[in-house]
């Protein structure tokens, strides 16, 4: 095992980045409305602007998983990944046009206030809730355990320092700064990160020869399959579970509490859309990206001819990126320092955003219900309390996730999966099912958990897996004798590879992968005649999230017809997306508006008169805490001079008529008039 030495430098890049990332909490914790209270603390009085909103989310996505793990899988998998990044980018934008214009009129604060919206179920809030928060600790668990375990490997940088180092900082400039803190930090890290990226991409790009060198070299060792049309549910990745796959997933990323709490953050419906269209493009880029980072990786050792996996320099796949990074800036100090500082990057914007919106979801769907209105003060307090506590459980969390093997995207499919699924399908029906009921949710929800997780841990202990074998590595020609495979070894399975490839094509290459990675590092042998659980438990960890949606909908809408199915006007329209918005998606509003009055769509107007307007509630609740800034014309037009007739603000003499004289005020209102 090679470990390398980080110097001075390479520490002062890391130390500053750390302080800037608390300087930047304590800033907002002195500034503006100072966080004190939970408007401002939790949505930034929902008056940020989209392009930091935008670049927050993003990158609230992109931590460790993709900074070690989406490499990894180019490395040893090839670009095959890509496919799923390009469906991704398919779901969010069609929900920049679907789900936006659902969520932000709502003025949320939590992503489960709509489910006790739409099925007027606090039951099914509080499913929501429970699946959401299980979901974010063990995803935040997962991004602080995989950067802790590849820079122990790699430059004997200790693990848990790693682990409390990470969890330490997020936790302090979260705390004090909140949602702004989080956002405008993200926006710092996000800079650093991909300069960290960047670099390593340039760097080897120009030691391998050039870009058509790299491209060359990748094809060359198999690695630019970017089609896989295997039917088979049990082959790991395939056109299917990546591409199609990752269309029905990616809607469950718009009702994510981060994307949620983003949305929210932000002044119009326009400018929501604004932050979704930035990062749709954007997120499937920066993925692609990482994906490639791993093809220049192997390109770079396959021209050193010193494969790190064969020479035993290291030994998992999440350690290839701190490994490359060591070896092409070992002359160069304060460049592994940049690395480093971009690895805890990624890891404390995805930590941070998390206990935001953990903090959040403690706050509007347990506590504020069970003590009512108290102090803005309190309230405050105990959101952040919270984030010292989610802090600590996703500390623990990665302790656990060292117990499980394998690639770091697997992992996280794998384990997110069984919560993941479930939720998604939940607000699947709640947006989508307007027959759906509160019971039959219930029900869906309550049988995808339990489905979902049995096939999630039987593939974490089943004793029989279906292996899917590595691309033939990197030569091993110029490595140290001492723990290299045998030159000939390597000699013969080139050729091999080389002469079945060009004679038969793909598949024969198929083949020689195959017998490669059971020849070189001695990986089990694929198991054959899998029967009965042992089938279920080898489906490709891509589907698992798409089993949990389909078995929440379709128990889901049984149950529901069983206990009694909605009727037309049972449900507000405000809650409901027909499918018309979808088949017409590019047709003009007026047209999609009145394709949603006809049939089992229950969106006529006359049924929005039955309920109380949520968006004009949850307004008010925002005026009855503080109004903290003068209000734009953006915000004006989204404000009915009808809705709001009385305010009463402190240390004014008269009461305001009328919204537009809102925006003129500074202090705290006492009382809210509505018609």
């Amino acid at each position: 095992m090679v470990k390398h030495s980080f110097y001075i430098g390479d520490f002062v890049v890391f130390g500053l980045t750390i302080l800037v990332s608390i300087g930047i909490g304590i800033f907002y914790a002195l500034s503006g409305g100072r966080q004190k209270t939970t408007s401002e603390y939790l949505v930034g009085g929902r008056s940020m602007k989209f392009l930091p909103v935008a670049i927050s989310l993003l990158v609230s996505f992109e931590s460790s998983i993709m900074m070690l793990g989406l490499p990894a899988e180019g490395y040893v998998y090839g670009i095959q990944y890509v496919m799923g990044s390009a469906g991704f980018f398919i779901s969010q934008l069609l929900s920049v046009f679907i789900m936006v214009p659902l969520l932000h009129p709502l003025r949320i604060t939590s992503a489960y206030e709509y489910l006790e919206y739409r099925f007027n179920s606090r039951a099914v809030r509080l499913l929501g809730t429970f699946l959401g928060m299980l979901g974010y600790i063990w995803y935040m668990g997962i991004v602080l355990f995989g950067p802790a375990v590849a820079l122990e490997a790699v430059t004997g940088f200790p693990l848990w320092s790693s682990i409390f180092v990470i969890s330490l900082v997020s936790v302090i400039y979260t705390s004090i700064g909140g949602i702004k803190a989080v956002i405008w930090t993200d926006v710092f890290q996000s800079v650093v990160m991909f300069a960290g990226m960047f670099s390593v991409i340039i760097k080897a790009t120009i030691d391998v020869g050039g870009p058509a060198k790299v491209w060359k070299i990748a094809e060359a060792g198999g690695r630019l399959e970017f089609f896989n049309f295997d039917p088979d549910p049990t082959t790991r990745h395939t056109f299917w579970n990546l591409f199609v796959g990752s269309i029905i997933r990616g809607f469950g990323l718009v009702f994510n509490q981060s994307t949620v709490q983003r949305i929210s953050s932000t002044k119009t419906v326009a400018q929501a859309k604004k932050v979704l269209l930035f990062v749709a493009p954007t997120f499937f880029v920066t993925l692609s990206i990482a994906v490639y980072e791993g093809i220049v990786a192997y390109s770079y050792y396959q021209t050193k001819r010193c494969d790190p996996f064969e020479a035993k320099q290291i030994e998992d796949p999440n350690q290839i990126v701190p490994f490359i990074v060591m070896d092409i800036f070992k002359n160069l100090p304060g460049m592994p320092g940049l690395f480093l500082a971009s690895l805890f990057s990624a890891s404390l914007s995805t930590l941070s955003s998390g206990l935001s919106s953990l903090s959040a979801l403690l706050w509007a769907d347990i506590v504020h219900p069970l003590v009512g209105d108290i102090s803005e003060v309190k309230a405050t307090i105990i959101a952040k309390v919270s984030v010292v506590v989610f802090g600590a459980s996703s500390s623990a969390v990665a302790v656990l996730v060292s117990l499980i093997g394998g690639p770091l995207t697997q992992i996280t499919g794998s384990l997110l999966a069984a919560f993941a699924g479930p939720l998604s399908g939940i607000f699947m029906l709640g947006c989508f099912f307007p027959r759906a009921n509160a019971k039959g949710t219930l029900a869906g929800g309550f049988v995808s958990l339990i489905f979902s997780s049995w096939i999630s841990m039987g593939q974490s202990f089943s004793k029989k897996k279906k292996v899917t074998p590595w691309l033939p590595p990197a030569s091993t020609d110029f490595c140290p004798v001492e723990g290299a495979v045998s030159n000939m070894t390597t000699t013969w399975l080139t050729s091999n590879m080389t002469s079945q490839a060009t004679v038969y094509g793909a598949s024969s290459l198929a083949w020689v992968a195959t017998t490669a990675q059971n020849v070189m590092t001695s990986s089990p042998v694929p198991e054959d005649g899998l029967e009965g659980i042992e089938k279920i438990y080898n489906l490709s960890y891509q589907w698992l999230g798409v089993v949990g949606i389909f078995t929440t909908l379709l128990v889901g809408m049984i149950v529901s017809f069983l206990t009694g199915m909605n009727k037309p006007g049972d449900v507000d329209p405000r809650y409901l997306i027909p499918i018309s918005d979808i088949l017409f998606i590019c047709f003009p509003k007026s047209f999609k508006n009145k394709m949603a009055s006809f049939g089992p769509q229950f969106m006529k107007e006359e049924y929005k008169k039955k309920f109380p307007d949520p968006a004009k509630k949850n307004y008010i609740a925002d005026l009855e805490i503080v109004i903290n800034n003068v209000l734009d014309e953006e915000e004006l037009d989204d404000i009915q001079a009808s809705d709001v007739t009385n305010v009463k603000v402190d240390d004014s003499a008269k009461n305001v008529e009328g919204s537009e004289e809102v925006g003129g005020t500074n202090g705290k209102v006492t009382s809210v008039s509505v018609q």
